[in-house]
């Protein structure tokens, strides 16, 4: 089984996030499975509902040659999902939202559920989520630990001190959710995910934390295996049919060569 796992950071810049990032996949993932993890350029920076849908449509464009390259599922390594059902129009082969998957997970857990984010400014947009993904009485807090991905760095490079100072901002994040009622705690992005993963049984306070790495993974692989027994895959109907060829070659032209002609308009 051969997984394309789309990130939304530059491969060269975060190139040691990267080779973790793939190292620790495939170090969990079941026997026969390869999971491949590729950025995109620029990456997902200046936080903005605007970066966020010019790097879906990159990453839809990934997915379509993914696809074409026989590779039996995508993942949207972003939790934010920007464009997920989009991205599943496109293309005849799962694909897994690593938002989507793990809000569905950590339902399973508790009734409550709390996401701890890279970043506030994520907020309305995870409860965007939790609501398109029917979960709007469930997911109700939402914290970020407001930092930068380059904050994580010293973690993964070993470093004990910055490995416990990157955990106290998670729990800080998720302690004051726990406090008002949150039953299960997410790490509500692939950074945090990674971080949290590398403790065994973490709970804050009675609620545990969930690994949206792992799950998602996890998921993708279960989707591929289902599709292979009883060929299951997404309704075709109106929730989410499948693209036609020319609506397929009209995006992957615009994406390829930009517009045909600007749009010229006179101020008055």
């Amino acid at each position: 089984m051969r997984i394309f796992w789309q990130s939304f950071v530059d491969e060269t810049a975060s190139a040691p996030y990267m080779e973790k990032l793939a190292r620790d996949l495939n170090a969990i993932a079941s026997p026969g499975t390869t999971v491949e993890v590729f950025g995109i350029t620029p990456p997902d920076r200046a936080f903005s509902r605007l970066s966020e849908l010019r790097c879906a449509v990159l990453a839809i464009d990934n997915a379509i040659a993914a696809a074409e390259a026989e590779y039996d599922a995508v993942v949207m390594g972003h939790f934010q999902d920007p464009s997920l059902y989009e991205m599943k129009s496109a293309v005849d082969i799962p694909v897994i939202g690593a938002g989507e998957v793990t809000m569905h997970f950590a339902a399973q857990l508790g009734r409550t559920i709390g996401l701890v984010s890279l970043d506030e400014l994520y907020r309305s947009h995870h409860l965007e989520q939790a609501a398109l993904y029917g979960l709007s009485d469930r997911v109700v807090h939402v914290a970020g630990m407001n930092g930068q991905p380059s904050d994580f760095s010293d973690a993964f490079a070993g470093d004990p001190e910055a490995k416990a100072r990157m955990l106290g901002a998670f729990r800080s994040a998720a302690q004051p959710m726990v406090d008002k009622g949150a039953d299960v705690i997410v790490a509500a992005g692939i950074l945090p995910a990674m971080l949290v993963g590398s403790e065994f049984g973490m709970t804050v306070g009675p609620a545990p934390v969930v690994n949206s790495a792992a799950v998602t993974l996890f998921s993708a692989e279960m989707q591929v295996r289902l599709a292979r027994l009883n060929g299951t895959g997404i309704c075709r109907g109106q929730h989410c049919n499948l693209s036609p060829d020319q609506a397929i070659r009209d995006f992957r032209e615009l994406v390829a060569n930009g517009r045909k002609s600007s749009l010229s308009l006179k101020s008055e």
